[in-house]
């Protein structure tokens, strides 16, 4: 076994679970054990589920499909809205109770963290034990039940606290992989997404094992060599990156949608990057950031004749306006693509951040333009930060039908370090 101790402590159906405590706290019945999700208005195309029960998951109701589509597979579904402000007290707890057991915490996101538990042994003899511990105390002082994975490092602890659940304990050591990882399908990998791991399982890869053992060469052939040499790491159980109490700063945001289907129009993909500016430009300003660079990426859904490029312009002005940074996006994109093949992926990177304001003075009146969009987009952001990022959007997160149906897919956002 390595040296290396880590636990990862996941909340089950965290909002739905954070909404139960507090209906229970005014008398209220628990949400858990009944048919129910967190979403929003049900006659809007954008309200998604966020959260969703266990009763309401056996209608086979997932998480991000639309609220309408999840009352037409239960006609008595109960949908509750969310509180940020509340969820925001239940994380808070729930990370005071994990760090009192960890020399080192890393919170990953609202409702996870990472313990180091590496030279523990004296203090905390048996994890499992300690593990169990962890769990119960929340559970009996918040009133909402966390899995625990244990394993040698990050990546086989969040696989373990992704197995049965609720309220469970998981151990994923490196010995106990090829009985525990190997034999799961290859979309359960960490960060194997719905694209890729079709396009994995149509080429003979169907499990974690498959993975593993592939070839690099051919895989890096299939997905690219980047891509090919992470995952076979990963499924090998591979992944040096430590527990980070101190978050690194951060040196860009990205953000990208893999489609169910190929767009092939320039206004489909015009109205996908503007969705996409809105989430990550709303993202950057939430930590106070303005990007002095702006990329775009675009992938091909078509393998044989593959496009996997990008173009990036740097800023004479710092920016955090959405409209700013869609604008620059589109007029990249249509420097990048002739049309002449369909997209799976749209992507944009917002990069050289500052903090600093680079704003100079116009002559022409544009100085008033900015000001307005910079007050329409923080007006947003009082919302968002209230109710959450999906509250309002710019007007194109589900408003084009064609987007909102033929072409939803998944969306991936990231802070880079």
């Amino acid at each position: 076994m390595s040296d290396r101790l880590i636990f990862h402590i996941d909340v089950n159906s965290a909002f739905l679970s954070w909404t139960s405590v507090q209906r229970l706290m005014k008398g209220e019945s628990d949400l858990r054990l009944i048919p129910s999700v967190i979403g929003g208005d049900p006659t809007k195309r954008t309200s998604v589920v966020t959260a969703k029960s266990i009763p309401a998951k056996k209608y086979g109701i997932r998480t991000g499909e639309p609220v309408s589509s999840a009352i037409q597979k239960c006609p008595g579904l109960y949908i509750a809205s969310s509180d940020f402000s509340w969820y925001h007290t239940c994380s808070e707890r729930f990370i005071e109770i994990c760090r009192k057991y960890a020399p080192k915490l890393e919170q990953f996101s609202i409702d996870e963290c990472f313990l180091d538990m590496t030279g523990t042994h004296l203090i905390y003899p048996d994890p499992v034990a300690t593990a169990h511990t962890i769990k119960d105390e929340i559970r009996d002082t918040l009133g909402f039940t966390v899995n625990v994975g244990i394993g040698n490092n990050k990546l086989l602890a969040k696989t373990a606290s992704d197995f049965e659940k609720p309220d469970k304990v998981h151990t994923l050591y490196t010995e106990e992989i090829p009985t525990k990882m190997w034999p799961l399908p290859v979309s359960d990998l960490l960060f194997v997404g719905k694209a890729s791991a079709e396009l994995l399982e149509k080429n003979g890869i169907k499990t974690i094992g498959d993975l593993a053992g592939a070839d690099e060469t051919w895989l890096s052939g299939l997905i690219g060599k980047k891509a090919a040499a992470q995952y076979i790491r990963f499924a090998n159980g591979i992944d040096d990156s430590p527990v980070l109490e101190h978050p690194e700063e951060t040196k860009g945001f990205s953000v990208r949608a893999t489609l169910e289907e190929d767009v092939t129009d320039r206004e489909t993909a015009h109205a996908i990057l503007r969705d996409l500016a809105d989430s990550v430009s709303s993202r950057m300003r939430f930590g106070g950031w303005k990007a002095c660079g702006i990329g775009v990426q675009i992938r091909s859904g078509n393998y044989s004749v593959r496009i996997n490029r990008s173009h990036q312009k740097k800023l004479d002005i710092a920016t955090d306006i959405t409209r700013e940074i869609y604008e620059t996006a589109a007029a990249l994109f249509d420097e990048l693509w002739d049309g002449r093949t369909g997209l799976r992926l749209i992507g944009i990177q917002l990069f050289c951040l500052t903090k600093e304001d680079t704003v100079q003075t116009d002559l022409f009146g544009n100085d008033r333009k900015r000001e307005k969009m910079e007050k329409a987009d923080r007006a947003l952001d009082a919302i968002r930060k209230k109710y959450g990022l999906s509250s309002v959007s710019q007007g194109f997160r589900g408003d084009n039908t064609r987007i909102g149906r033929k072409y939803r897919g998944e969306m991936e956002e990231k802070n880079w370090n």
